[in-house]
């Protein structure tokens, strides 16, 4: 995970600076099946490093197909002849590098030394938002998790302190509002298309990375929250279209100008992350292709180094 959050990091780096190609998610709407399909190409000419990944989105997928909610396929291009160097799961390089986002996102936003984590949401993302947190705060020492289904919750304490136990409190939470006051960075990371999580529970200097809102209708976060907060998204028209900001932005109660910027200017020092102990800080992570292509680059160097994988012809004279 440490050379995960790296990895992403540097490319939000190069996003900032402008120079990575990167246009925003195409969706195909499965309507009657509830769900999506998103291709995302991507080139960052630094790294040398460019990648494609094909994702899908059904909420209702391990309830009544026993399958993951997210599903991913990642081919690796080289950018020198545009050879196909290899075609890869995508599905947890995305969990790890969301996860990853999330973490760089509370370095440059979060209050210095945050202790307590809620999540809102048991999932594969939460797990990853955890283990990225772990790495990568030596300050945090409690983490409250809530999700609707309570056997969700149980496993995934379970698993979090066979994990983190000897370091960090994992408790268990009744509701939102249980896991999120107090808290010092809560992570939103579910498919809900109503808000969740209320303004009255919000207090000075807590951090948002709202992970779950990543097609248009999602959203977490009572929109008065997002008012007079500074609001960090990882591209502007994705997020637009699709992240936390998109239905408020739909709804007219929230316009562009109430976004701060994105984390790539962050990142390489165009702009100023948190500036106060008591300023509340958004991150809109809607996943970007530049953090796929560059995990995705990680593990295509390790499988090399190992000689992990099949070796096939995809390309013939």
């Amino acid at each position: 995970m440490r050379k995960v959050i790296k990895a992403v990091e540097d490319a939000f780096r190069e996003k900032g600076l402008g120079r990575v190609q990167m246009p925003p998610k195409l969706y195909v709407f499965y309507q009657k099946y509830h769900g999506d399909m998103r291709s995302m190409p991507c080139y960052l000419e630094a790294f040398d490093v460019s990648a494609v990944k094909v994702v899908n989105a059904h909420p209702f997928n391990r309830a009544e197909h026993d399958l993951p909610t997210v599903m991913a396929t990642i081919i690796l291009i080289d950018p020198k002849t545009g050879f196909p160097l290899a075609v890869m799961d995508g599905t947890h390089i995305t969990n790890m590098r969301t996860g990853a986002a999330g973490a760089v996102a509370s370095k440059y936003l979060a209050k210095r030394e945050p202790r307590v984590v809620g999540l809102v949401g048991a999932g594969a993302q939460a797990r990853t938002q955890l283990m990225s947190h772990a790495a990568s705060c030596e300050s945090l020492d409690a983490v409250r998790v809530w999700s609707p289904n309570r056997e969700e919750v149980e496993r995934f304490v379970e698993e979090a302190k066979d994990l983190y136990g000897n370091s960090i409190s994992i408790a268990s939470a009744s509701t939102v509002e249980e896991t999120v006051k107090e808290a010092d960075i809560v992570i939103t990371c579910t498919p809900s298309r109503e808000p969740l999580v209320k303004r009255e529970w919000v207090i000075p200097g807590m951090h948002f990375n709202c992970v779950g809102a990543d097609a248009p209708g999602k959203e977490e976060l009572e929109p008065s929250i997002l008012k007079g907060t500074k609001i960090v998204v990882d591209d502007w028209e994705q997020a637009a279209h699709s992240g936390e900001i998109n239905v408020p932005l739909s709804k007219g109660t929230l316009n562009r100008n109430d976004v701060y910027g994105e984390i790539g200017e962050v990142v390489s020092g165009l702009k100023p992350g948190r500036r106060s102990p008591d300023e509340i800080t958004i991150f809109c992570s809607t996943g970007l292709a530049i953090q796929d292509a560059v995990t995705a680059k990680l593990v295509y160097d390790e499988a090399k180094e190992r000689n992990i994988g099949m070796w096939i012809e995809l390309v013939s004279e």
